[in-house]
Protein backbone atom coordinates (compact mmCIF):
# COMPACT_ATOMS: atom_id res chain seq x y z
CA UNK A 1 0.00 0.00 0.00
CA UNK A 2 1.22 3.51 -0.84
CA UNK A 3 1.09 5.65 2.28
CA UNK A 4 -0.83 8.91 2.18
CA UNK A 5 1.28 12.05 2.61
CA UNK A 6 0.72 14.58 5.34
CA UNK A 7 -2.28 16.67 4.35
CA UNK A 8 -2.46 19.49 6.83
CA UNK A 9 -0.53 22.65 6.12
CA UNK A 10 0.17 21.92 2.47
CA UNK A 11 0.85 24.84 0.15
CA UNK A 12 -2.08 25.88 -2.03
CA UNK A 13 -0.56 24.37 -5.15
CA UNK A 14 0.10 21.02 -3.48
CA UNK A 15 3.39 20.69 -5.36
CA UNK A 16 6.22 18.84 -3.70
CA UNK A 17 8.44 19.54 -6.68
CA UNK A 18 7.88 23.29 -6.56
CA UNK A 19 8.30 23.40 -2.79
CA UNK A 20 11.64 21.68 -3.12
CA UNK A 21 12.83 24.19 -5.72
CA UNK A 22 13.33 21.59 -8.46
CA UNK A 23 10.97 23.21 -10.97
CA UNK A 24 13.44 24.73 -13.41
CA UNK A 25 12.99 27.94 -15.37
CA UNK A 26 12.55 25.82 -18.48
CA UNK A 27 9.78 23.91 -16.70
CA UNK A 28 8.09 27.16 -15.72
CA UNK A 29 8.20 28.38 -19.33
CA UNK A 30 6.93 25.04 -20.61
CA UNK A 31 4.01 25.02 -18.20
CA UNK A 32 3.17 28.66 -18.86
CA UNK A 33 3.23 28.16 -22.63
CA UNK A 34 1.08 25.05 -22.37
CA UNK A 35 -1.48 26.73 -20.14
CA UNK A 36 -1.64 29.88 -22.27
CA UNK A 37 -1.98 27.85 -25.46
CA UNK A 38 -4.84 25.88 -23.93
CA UNK A 39 -6.67 29.05 -22.87
CA UNK A 40 -6.47 30.44 -26.40
CA UNK A 41 -9.00 27.77 -27.40
CA UNK A 42 -11.73 29.81 -25.71
CA UNK A 43 -10.73 32.99 -27.50
CA UNK A 44 -10.91 31.25 -30.87
CA UNK A 45 -13.95 29.02 -30.50
CA UNK A 46 -16.54 30.99 -28.56
CA UNK A 47 -19.66 32.06 -30.44
CA UNK A 48 -20.21 35.81 -30.44
CA UNK A 49 -23.14 37.06 -28.31
CA UNK A 50 -24.24 33.63 -26.94
CA UNK A 51 -20.98 32.81 -25.16
CA UNK A 52 -21.36 29.16 -26.21
CA UNK A 53 -18.08 27.36 -26.81
CA UNK A 54 -17.51 24.71 -29.48
CA UNK A 55 -16.98 21.16 -28.29
CA UNK A 56 -13.98 20.83 -30.63
CA UNK A 57 -12.13 22.98 -33.14
CA UNK A 58 -13.41 20.84 -35.99
CA UNK A 59 -15.63 22.58 -38.55
CA UNK A 60 -19.34 22.71 -37.66
CA UNK A 61 -18.81 21.23 -34.20
CA UNK A 62 -21.73 21.97 -31.85
CA UNK A 63 -21.26 23.78 -28.57
CA UNK A 64 -20.74 21.76 -25.39
CA UNK A 65 -22.27 23.05 -22.16
CA UNK A 66 -19.45 21.44 -20.16
CA UNK A 67 -16.86 23.30 -22.21
CA UNK A 68 -18.72 26.54 -21.46
CA UNK A 69 -18.34 25.71 -17.75
CA UNK A 70 -14.60 25.26 -18.18
CA UNK A 71 -14.39 28.54 -20.10
CA UNK A 72 -16.22 30.46 -17.38
CA UNK A 73 -13.77 29.04 -14.83
CA UNK A 74 -10.76 29.81 -17.03
CA UNK A 75 -11.53 33.51 -17.46
CA UNK A 76 -10.48 34.39 -13.88
CA UNK A 77 -7.17 32.58 -14.48
CA UNK A 78 -6.67 34.54 -17.70
CA UNK A 79 -7.36 37.85 -15.94
CA UNK A 80 -4.89 37.06 -13.18
CA UNK A 81 -2.22 36.12 -15.72
CA UNK A 82 -2.82 39.18 -17.89
CA UNK A 83 -4.03 37.24 -20.93
CA UNK A 84 -7.33 39.09 -21.11
CA UNK A 85 -8.71 42.34 -19.68
CA UNK A 86 -11.12 42.03 -16.77
CA UNK A 87 -13.84 43.91 -18.66
CA UNK A 88 -13.51 41.56 -21.63
CA UNK A 89 -13.71 38.51 -19.39
CA UNK A 90 -16.80 39.85 -17.61
CA UNK A 91 -18.43 40.52 -20.97
CA UNK A 92 -17.75 36.99 -22.15
CA UNK A 93 -19.19 35.54 -18.95
CA UNK A 94 -22.28 37.73 -19.22
CA UNK A 95 -22.84 36.65 -22.81
CA UNK A 96 -23.10 33.03 -21.65
CA UNK A 97 -25.14 33.68 -18.51
CA UNK A 98 -27.62 35.90 -20.31
CA UNK A 99 -28.03 33.27 -23.00
CA UNK A 100 -28.80 30.49 -20.53
CA UNK A 101 -31.07 32.72 -18.44
CA UNK A 102 -33.19 33.49 -21.51
CA UNK A 103 -32.96 30.07 -23.16
CA UNK A 104 -35.87 27.82 -24.08
CA UNK A 105 -36.54 25.65 -21.03
CA UNK A 106 -39.60 23.88 -22.43
CA UNK A 107 -37.94 20.47 -22.72
CA UNK A 108 -39.02 20.23 -26.36
CA UNK A 109 -36.93 18.26 -28.82
CA UNK A 110 -35.37 21.49 -30.15
CA UNK A 111 -35.19 23.39 -26.85
CA UNK A 112 -32.07 24.33 -24.88
CA UNK A 113 -33.06 22.61 -21.66
CA UNK A 114 -35.66 21.73 -19.06
CA UNK A 115 -36.04 22.10 -15.30
CA UNK A 116 -32.81 24.08 -15.15
CA UNK A 117 -30.78 21.35 -16.88
CA UNK A 118 -29.41 21.69 -20.41
CA UNK A 119 -28.90 19.43 -23.36
CA UNK A 120 -25.31 18.23 -23.62
CA UNK A 121 -24.70 19.66 -27.10
CA UNK A 122 -26.24 22.83 -28.51
CA UNK A 123 -26.19 24.49 -31.89
CA UNK A 124 -23.62 27.25 -31.56
CA UNK A 125 -25.70 29.76 -33.51
CA UNK A 126 -29.24 29.05 -32.31
CA UNK A 127 -28.51 27.56 -28.88
CA UNK A 128 -30.94 24.72 -29.53
CA UNK A 129 -30.36 21.02 -28.91
CA UNK A 130 -27.88 19.37 -31.26
CA UNK A 131 -27.25 15.72 -32.20
CA UNK A 132 -30.37 14.48 -30.35
CA UNK A 133 -28.22 14.75 -27.24
CA UNK A 134 -29.42 14.03 -23.72
CA UNK A 135 -30.37 16.48 -21.01
CA UNK A 136 -27.16 15.87 -19.09
CA UNK A 137 -26.87 15.95 -15.31
CA UNK A 138 -23.06 15.97 -15.16
CA UNK A 139 -22.53 18.40 -18.02
CA UNK A 140 -25.08 20.77 -16.46
CA UNK A 141 -23.12 20.51 -13.20
CA UNK A 142 -19.86 21.39 -14.96
CA UNK A 143 -21.58 24.37 -16.57
CA UNK A 144 -23.10 25.58 -13.31
CA UNK A 145 -19.91 25.22 -11.26
CA UNK A 146 -18.23 27.35 -13.94
CA UNK A 147 -20.90 30.00 -13.48
CA UNK A 148 -20.42 30.00 -9.72
CA UNK A 149 -16.64 30.13 -10.05
CA UNK A 150 -16.86 33.19 -12.27
CA UNK A 151 -19.29 34.78 -9.81
CA UNK A 152 -16.88 34.13 -6.93
CA UNK A 153 -14.04 35.87 -8.76
CA UNK A 154 -15.85 38.84 -10.30
CA UNK A 155 -16.89 40.40 -7.01
CA UNK A 156 -16.62 44.12 -7.79
CA UNK A 157 -19.55 46.44 -7.02
CA UNK A 158 -20.16 47.35 -10.65
CA UNK A 159 -23.37 46.94 -12.68
CA UNK A 160 -21.88 44.27 -14.93
CA UNK A 161 -20.31 42.19 -12.15
CA UNK A 162 -23.44 42.58 -10.00
CA UNK A 163 -25.46 41.20 -12.92
CA UNK A 164 -23.02 38.34 -13.41
CA UNK A 165 -23.38 37.23 -9.80
CA UNK A 166 -27.17 37.63 -9.84
CA UNK A 167 -27.53 35.51 -12.97
CA UNK A 168 -25.17 32.81 -11.71
CA UNK A 169 -27.20 32.43 -8.52
CA UNK A 170 -30.49 32.49 -10.43
CA UNK A 171 -29.33 29.77 -12.81
CA UNK A 172 -28.02 27.61 -9.98
CA UNK A 173 -31.26 27.94 -8.03
CA UNK A 174 -33.26 27.01 -11.14
CA UNK A 175 -31.71 23.54 -11.49
CA UNK A 176 -34.13 20.90 -10.20
CA UNK A 177 -31.51 18.50 -8.92
CA UNK A 178 -34.11 16.49 -6.99
CA UNK A 179 -36.06 15.74 -10.20
CA UNK A 180 -33.00 13.89 -11.54
CA UNK A 181 -33.09 11.56 -8.52
CA UNK A 182 -35.80 9.42 -10.05
CA UNK A 183 -35.11 5.77 -9.27
CA UNK A 184 -34.37 4.46 -5.75
CA UNK A 185 -32.35 7.57 -4.88
CA UNK A 186 -30.05 7.15 -7.89
CA UNK A 187 -29.31 10.30 -9.88
CA UNK A 188 -29.95 9.80 -13.58
CA UNK A 189 -27.20 10.36 -16.12
CA UNK A 190 -29.66 12.09 -18.41
CA UNK A 191 -33.11 12.47 -19.94
CA UNK A 192 -34.45 12.74 -23.48
CA UNK A 193 -37.80 14.15 -24.60
CA UNK A 194 -38.28 11.13 -26.84
CA UNK A 195 -37.92 8.45 -24.14
CA UNK A 196 -37.61 10.05 -20.69
CA UNK A 197 -34.83 9.18 -18.24
CA UNK A 198 -31.95 7.11 -19.52
CA UNK A 199 -32.01 3.55 -18.23
CA UNK A 200 -28.89 3.84 -16.11
CA UNK A 201 -27.62 6.04 -13.31
CA UNK A 202 -24.27 6.73 -11.71
CA UNK A 203 -22.54 3.43 -10.95
CA UNK A 204 -19.01 3.12 -9.59
CA UNK A 205 -16.61 5.96 -8.84
CA UNK A 206 -16.62 8.63 -11.52
CA UNK A 207 -16.42 12.38 -12.07
CA UNK A 208 -19.75 13.14 -10.37
CA UNK A 209 -18.71 14.42 -6.92
CA UNK A 210 -19.09 18.01 -8.11
CA UNK A 211 -22.61 17.16 -9.29
CA UNK A 212 -23.58 15.74 -5.89
CA UNK A 213 -21.99 18.66 -4.05
CA UNK A 214 -23.99 21.16 -6.10
CA UNK A 215 -27.20 19.14 -5.82
CA UNK A 216 -26.88 18.61 -2.07
CA UNK A 217 -26.06 22.29 -1.54
CA UNK A 218 -29.21 23.60 -3.22
CA UNK A 219 -31.76 25.57 -1.19
CA UNK A 220 -34.44 25.17 -3.86
CA UNK A 221 -34.36 21.63 -5.34
CA UNK A 222 -31.97 19.63 -3.16
CA UNK A 223 -30.79 16.08 -3.70
CA UNK A 224 -31.29 13.77 -0.75
CA UNK A 225 -28.26 12.58 1.20
CA UNK A 226 -29.41 9.07 0.32
CA UNK A 227 -28.52 9.78 -3.31
CA UNK A 228 -24.85 10.21 -2.42
CA UNK A 229 -24.85 7.14 -0.21
CA UNK A 230 -26.53 5.10 -2.98
CA UNK A 231 -23.77 6.12 -5.35
CA UNK A 232 -20.81 5.46 -3.03
CA UNK A 233 -22.16 1.99 -2.26
CA UNK A 234 -21.17 1.07 -5.82
CA UNK A 235 -17.52 2.09 -5.33
CA UNK A 236 -14.81 -0.46 -6.07
CA UNK A 237 -11.61 -0.42 -3.93
CA UNK A 238 -8.75 -2.23 -5.63
CA UNK A 239 -5.10 -3.09 -5.24
CA UNK A 240 -3.17 -2.77 -8.49
CA UNK A 241 0.62 -2.99 -8.73
CA UNK A 242 0.72 -2.90 -4.93
CA UNK A 243 -1.28 0.34 -4.77
CA UNK A 244 -4.59 0.54 -2.88
CA UNK A 245 -7.03 3.00 -4.43
CA UNK A 246 -10.63 3.72 -5.38
CA UNK A 247 -10.80 2.34 -8.88
CA UNK A 248 -11.75 4.11 -12.07
CA UNK A 249 -9.95 3.28 -15.30
CA UNK A 250 -9.83 6.61 -17.20
CA UNK A 251 -7.79 9.43 -15.66
CA UNK A 252 -10.43 12.11 -16.28
CA UNK A 253 -12.57 10.48 -13.58
CA UNK A 254 -9.80 11.25 -11.09
CA UNK A 255 -9.45 14.83 -12.34
CA UNK A 256 -12.67 16.58 -13.37
CA UNK A 257 -14.19 17.32 -9.96
CA UNK A 258 -10.69 18.22 -8.71
CA UNK A 259 -10.52 21.08 -11.20
CA UNK A 260 -12.84 22.93 -8.81
CA UNK A 261 -12.84 21.14 -5.45
CA UNK A 262 -9.76 20.95 -3.22
CA UNK A 263 -10.06 17.46 -1.72
CA UNK A 264 -6.84 17.64 0.30
CA UNK A 265 -7.62 16.71 3.89
CA UNK A 266 -11.41 16.49 3.51
CA UNK A 267 -13.00 13.06 3.65
CA UNK A 268 -16.43 11.49 3.32
CA UNK A 269 -17.33 8.31 5.21
CA UNK A 270 -15.89 6.06 2.49
CA UNK A 271 -12.51 7.76 2.52
CA UNK A 272 -12.41 8.01 6.30
CA UNK A 273 -12.80 4.24 6.43
CA UNK A 274 -9.92 3.82 3.95
CA UNK A 275 -7.63 6.33 5.67
CA UNK A 276 -7.35 8.26 2.40
CA UNK A 277 -8.87 11.24 0.62
CA UNK A 278 -9.83 11.85 -3.00
CA UNK A 279 -6.74 13.95 -3.73
CA UNK A 280 -4.40 11.23 -2.51
CA UNK A 281 -6.53 8.72 -4.40
CA UNK A 282 -5.94 10.64 -7.63
CA UNK A 283 -2.21 10.63 -6.93
CA UNK A 284 -2.32 6.86 -6.59
CA UNK A 285 -4.43 6.51 -9.75
CA UNK A 286 -1.81 8.52 -11.63
CA UNK A 287 0.93 6.15 -10.48
CA UNK A 288 -1.23 3.17 -11.47
CA UNK A 289 -1.41 4.61 -14.99
CA UNK A 290 2.36 4.95 -15.11
CA UNK A 291 2.93 1.43 -13.82
CA UNK A 292 0.58 0.05 -16.45
CA UNK A 293 2.44 1.90 -19.20
CA UNK A 294 5.80 0.62 -17.93
CA UNK A 295 4.50 -2.94 -18.05
CA UNK A 296 2.75 -2.27 -21.38
CA UNK A 297 1.01 -5.66 -21.44
CA UNK A 298 -0.41 -5.17 -24.92
CA UNK A 299 2.83 -4.05 -26.53
CA UNK A 300 1.87 -0.60 -27.80
CA UNK A 301 4.36 1.93 -29.14
CA UNK A 302 5.07 5.06 -27.11
CA UNK A 303 4.24 3.55 -23.71
CA UNK A 304 6.73 3.63 -20.87
CA UNK A 305 7.92 5.43 -17.76
CA UNK A 306 7.29 8.83 -19.36
CA UNK A 307 4.64 7.68 -21.83
CA UNK A 308 1.25 7.22 -20.15
CA UNK A 309 -2.17 8.84 -19.92
CA UNK A 310 -5.31 6.85 -20.80
CA UNK A 311 -8.59 8.72 -20.50
CA UNK A 312 -11.69 9.67 -22.50
CA UNK A 313 -10.18 10.81 -25.76
CA UNK A 314 -10.35 10.77 -29.52
CA UNK A 315 -8.59 7.89 -31.22
CA UNK A 316 -7.99 6.39 -34.62
CA UNK A 317 -10.82 4.79 -36.59
CA UNK A 318 -8.63 2.72 -38.88
CA UNK A 319 -8.50 -0.90 -39.96
CA UNK A 320 -7.30 -3.44 -37.36
CA UNK A 321 -3.67 -4.44 -37.51
CA UNK A 322 -1.43 -7.06 -35.97
CA UNK A 323 0.18 -5.92 -32.71
CA UNK A 324 2.31 -8.27 -30.59
CA UNK A 325 0.93 -11.26 -32.46
CA UNK A 326 -2.76 -10.43 -32.09
CA UNK A 327 -5.35 -8.58 -34.14
CA UNK A 328 -5.81 -5.12 -32.60
CA UNK A 329 -8.89 -2.98 -33.27
CA UNK A 330 -8.96 0.81 -32.90
CA UNK A 331 -11.88 2.50 -31.21
CA UNK A 332 -12.26 6.11 -32.31
CA UNK A 333 -13.56 8.23 -29.43
CA UNK A 334 -13.63 6.11 -26.26
CA UNK A 335 -13.17 6.29 -22.49
CA UNK A 336 -9.86 4.43 -22.32
CA UNK A 337 -8.59 3.17 -18.98
CA UNK A 338 -6.23 0.88 -17.12
CA UNK A 339 -5.66 -1.92 -16.54
CA UNK A 340 -8.79 -3.50 -18.02
CA UNK A 341 -9.19 -1.16 -20.97
CA UNK A 342 -10.34 -0.32 -23.42
CA UNK A 343 -6.82 0.30 -24.68
CA UNK A 344 -5.77 0.59 -28.31
CA UNK A 345 -2.49 2.46 -27.81
CA UNK A 346 -3.98 5.97 -27.70
CA UNK A 347 -2.60 8.42 -25.14
CA UNK A 348 -3.96 11.83 -24.15
CA UNK A 349 -1.67 14.71 -23.22
CA UNK A 350 -4.18 16.84 -21.32
CA UNK A 351 -4.58 14.24 -18.59
CA UNK A 352 -0.80 14.28 -18.10
CA UNK A 353 -0.83 18.07 -17.66
CA UNK A 354 -3.76 17.73 -15.26
CA UNK A 355 -1.72 15.24 -13.21
CA UNK A 356 0.87 17.89 -12.30
CA UNK A 357 -1.03 18.87 -9.21
CA UNK A 358 -1.18 15.27 -7.94
CA UNK A 359 2.17 13.79 -8.97
CA UNK A 360 4.56 16.41 -10.37
CA UNK A 361 7.55 14.12 -9.95
CA UNK A 362 6.19 11.82 -12.68
CA UNK A 363 4.09 14.31 -14.68
CA UNK A 364 6.93 16.75 -15.34
CA UNK A 365 9.22 14.22 -17.07
CA UNK A 366 6.27 13.03 -19.15
CA UNK A 367 5.42 16.61 -20.16
CA UNK A 368 9.02 17.32 -21.10
CA UNK A 369 8.96 14.30 -23.38
CA UNK A 370 5.63 15.36 -24.90
CA UNK A 371 6.93 18.82 -25.71
CA UNK A 372 9.98 17.38 -27.47
CA UNK A 373 7.92 14.86 -29.41
CA UNK A 374 5.29 17.44 -30.32
CA UNK A 375 8.03 19.67 -31.71
CA UNK A 376 8.99 16.90 -34.08
CA UNK A 377 5.43 16.86 -35.47
CA UNK A 378 5.09 20.63 -35.79
CA UNK A 379 3.48 21.00 -32.37
CA UNK A 380 0.13 19.53 -33.40
CA UNK A 381 0.33 16.63 -30.96
CA UNK A 382 0.68 18.74 -27.82
CA UNK A 383 -2.98 19.84 -27.69
CA UNK A 384 -4.49 16.92 -29.61
CA UNK A 385 -7.10 14.77 -27.90
CA UNK A 386 -5.27 11.58 -28.81
CA UNK A 387 -1.91 10.37 -30.12
CA UNK A 388 -1.36 6.78 -31.22
CA UNK A 389 2.10 5.61 -32.23
CA UNK A 390 0.97 2.05 -32.98
CA UNK A 391 -1.82 3.00 -35.39
CA UNK A 392 0.22 5.59 -37.25
CA UNK A 393 2.77 3.44 -39.01
CA UNK A 394 5.72 5.61 -40.07
CA UNK A 395 4.41 8.64 -38.15
CA UNK A 396 2.12 8.78 -35.10
CA UNK A 397 -1.62 9.06 -35.62
CA UNK A 398 -2.69 12.47 -34.22
CA UNK A 399 -6.29 13.50 -33.59
CA UNK A 400 -7.52 16.27 -35.87
CA UNK A 401 -8.30 19.51 -34.12
CA UNK A 402 -8.41 19.99 -30.37
CA UNK A 403 -11.13 19.33 -27.80
CA UNK A 404 -12.45 22.02 -25.49
CA UNK A 405 -12.67 19.77 -22.44
CA UNK A 406 -8.96 18.98 -22.75
CA UNK A 407 -8.05 22.64 -22.94
CA UNK A 408 -10.24 23.67 -20.02
CA UNK A 409 -8.91 20.90 -17.82
CA UNK A 410 -5.35 21.90 -18.72
CA UNK A 411 -5.91 25.55 -17.78
CA UNK A 412 -7.57 24.84 -14.43
CA UNK A 413 -5.37 22.01 -13.22
CA UNK A 414 -2.15 23.77 -14.14
CA UNK A 415 -3.40 26.81 -12.23
CA UNK A 416 -4.22 24.66 -9.22
CA UNK A 417 -0.64 23.38 -9.43
CA UNK A 418 0.81 26.88 -9.76
CA UNK A 419 -1.30 29.01 -7.42
CA UNK A 420 -4.43 27.12 -6.32
CA UNK A 421 -6.66 29.96 -7.60
CA UNK A 422 -9.61 27.78 -8.77
CA UNK A 423 -9.59 25.95 -5.45
CA UNK A 424 -9.55 29.18 -3.46
CA UNK A 425 -12.50 30.50 -5.44
CA UNK A 426 -14.67 27.43 -4.98
CA UNK A 427 -13.82 27.14 -1.29
CA UNK A 428 -15.67 30.45 -0.94
CA UNK A 429 -18.89 29.23 -2.62
CA UNK A 430 -21.45 28.59 0.18
CA UNK A 431 -23.55 26.00 -1.68
CA UNK A 432 -20.50 23.86 -2.49
CA UNK A 433 -19.37 23.93 1.12
CA UNK A 434 -22.88 23.04 2.28
CA UNK A 435 -23.21 20.27 -0.28
CA UNK A 436 -19.92 18.67 0.68
CA UNK A 437 -20.89 18.74 4.35
CA UNK A 438 -24.26 17.16 3.58
CA UNK A 439 -22.41 14.44 1.66
CA UNK A 440 -20.53 13.73 4.89
CA UNK A 441 -17.23 15.46 4.15
CA UNK A 442 -15.38 16.75 7.20
CA UNK A 443 -11.92 18.04 8.07
CA UNK A 444 -9.46 20.38 6.42
CA UNK A 445 -10.82 23.62 4.99
CA UNK A 446 -14.42 22.50 5.69
CA UNK A 447 -13.89 22.95 9.43
CA UNK A 448 -15.75 25.96 10.88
Amino acid sequence: MVAAPALEGQADNGSAVKAQGTLTRADERMIDDLQRGAFDYFLRHTHVHSGLVADTSRPDAPASIAVVGFALSAYPVAVERGWIAREDAVGRCLDALRFFAGSDQSGAADATGWRGFYFHFLDGDTGRRAWSSELSSIDTALLVVGMLTAAAYFDAATPSEDELRRLANLLYDRVNWNWSEHDDDAVALGWKPECGFLNYGWQGYNEAIVLYALGLGSDTHRLTTASFETWTETYQWENLYGIDFLYAGPLFVHQFSHAWIDFRGIRDSFMREKGCDYFENSRRATEVQRQYAIRNPRGFGGYGQDGWGLTASDGPSVEPKTVAGRRQAFYGYAARGVPWGPDDGTLNNACVAASLVFAPEIALPALRRLVVEAGATGGNALYASGVNVTAGGDTPWISEGVFGLDQGLTVLMIENFRTGLPWRLTRSIPCLRAGLRRAGFTGGWLQP
